[in-house]
């Protein structure tokens, strides 16, 4: 299936707590560490992700567990997840699937999808377009604490990268 021109390839750097709110935010990160795109999660959906990135098999699937033998028993397979829209702060993806040599391509929360994305190790893939409006869209929300927050996303130092907890 064809990449879109316009997107860049990204890679979950970690799980950070909002300081301000406590909500999980999972941080998305390109190759060339140029571009940095946090996204507001639940806490389930934060569990699902942390589970996967520290490569823990739960005794039981999960929902993304679930979901990934589900197509793999019908042989279809995650092809790669876009993250493609960003409308009043709320973020939109694709999942983008193979099944018998057609492209199937599912609406789904950037959450889910990446979840799914990592427990299929398909790639992340977010729009150019949604980068340059998370620069105004995410750091301008209405908040008296908007200024603290992008302050701190902007000096968001790797190493406190992956220190979510449950």
């Amino acid at each position: 299936m064809a990449i879109m021109d316009d997107t860049i390839p990204m890679e979950v750097k970690g799980l950070m707590m909002d300081p301000n709110s406590n909500a999980p935010i999972v941080i998305l990160q390109n190759e060339e560490h140029s571009k940095v795109l946090p996204i507001w999660i639940g806490i389930f959906e934060a569990n699902a992700i942390a589970l996967s990135l520290e490569g823990i098999q739960a005794p039981r699937p999960m929902t993304h567990d679930l979901f990934l033998n589900l197509l793999e028993s019908i042989h279809c397979t995650v092809d790669r997840i876009l993250i493609h829209d960003l409308i009043d702060n709320t973020f939109f993806a694709q999942i983008h699937l193979q099944s018998a040599g057609s492209d199937v391509v599912v609406d789904s929360r950037p959450s889910d999808a990446i979840a799914l994305a990592l427990r299929a190790s398909a790639q992340i893939l977010v729009s150019s377009t949604v980068l340059e409006k998370a620069k105004v869209d995410v750091l301008s929300a209405q908040s008296p604490d908007k200024d603290k927050l992008k302050k701190w996303l902007e000096e968001l130092d790797p190493e406190d990268l992956g220190k979510y907890t449950m």
